[in-house]
């Protein structure tokens, strides 16, 4: 079978740099919800983006605030793993976010769980999918 140029895995490459970008847009978005609940929540912006009164933004802005922290964590720690190229922690932090995003849904508001666990199920099953071809694959001279 002949060689692949070094650094040129195929598929399995390119499916290792999509998993890779998911993990990235999950961090993003994470870091956008950080912006939107901790610096955002009281303008006309956030208000109409969740659909919320003035009078309910700024009852809540103190508890946003803190649920912003938190995806300011989920973000850095997507991001960290990410650079470290640490799969056990991004599977970590992007089941962390599934769970957390199922519990939205079911306490507040249905959409975070196609807003925020979605795109973590695919990054993490693309993370997974990338991670078994690159344990299975055999090398054949």
């Amino acid at each position: 079978m002949p060689r692949l140029p070094p650094g040129d895995a195929g598929p399995r490459d390119a499916l290792k740099k999509l998993a890779a970008a998911a993990g990235w847009f999950v961090a993003l978005l994470h870091a956008w919800f950080f912006v939107l609940e901790t610096f955002l929540w009281r303008t006309p912006f956030a208000q109409a983006s969740l659909q919320m009164t003035a009078a309910e933004a700024e009852a809540t802005a103190i508890l946003a605030g803190n649920q912003g922290v938190y995806n300011a964590v989920f973000a850095a720690g997507l991001g960290w793993s990410l650079v470290a190229k640490k799969q056990d922690l991004l599977r970590f932090f992007l089941g962390a976010i599934i769970g957390v995003g199922i519990y939205g849904a079911v306490s507040a508001r249905v959409t975070i769980l196609f807003i925020q666990a979605l795109p973590a199920v695919i990054a993490l099953a693309l993370t997974s999918t990338a991670g078994a071809s690159a344990g299975s694959s055999t090398r054949r001279d």
